[in-house]
């Protein structure tokens, strides 16, 4: 029975870890972000439109955000909690630090 419990786990945590990175995408079924979020200026429902973003993310964003005042780097975000190397490779064409907000999910 522990095999099955360390398989029933093993599937969780896969599910987890996928909506947690396409959770916005898969909301909209096949959607695909275009543009751009604006991390200096979205609010939580716009970066969680960017790929890796949830919940969690996009208000610890807000929150290093409010610490620390505007970003001044895309690599900046690495200061955010959850927000590592690969995830920032996932970010970077779709964000910027000036301008509207341009991002929607088609």
């Amino acid at each position: 029975m522990i095999h099955g419990t360390r398989r029933a786990s093993a599937v969780a945590l896969a599910l987890t870890l996928l909506l947690g990175v396409a959770g916005p995408a898969l909301a909209g079924g096949n959607a695909r972000l275009s543009g751009t979020v604006n991390v200096n200026t979205a609010t939580a429902e716009q970066l969680q439109m960017l790929p890796g973003i949830g919940e969690t993310r996009a208000q610890a964003l807000l929150e290093q955000r409010e610490r620390q005042g505007r970003f001044q780097r895309i690599d900046d975000l690495l200061a955010v909690k959850g927000i590592g190397g690969a995830s920032l490779e996932a970010l970077r064409p779709y964000v910027t630090l000036q301008g509207a907000t341009t991002a929607k999910l088609e």
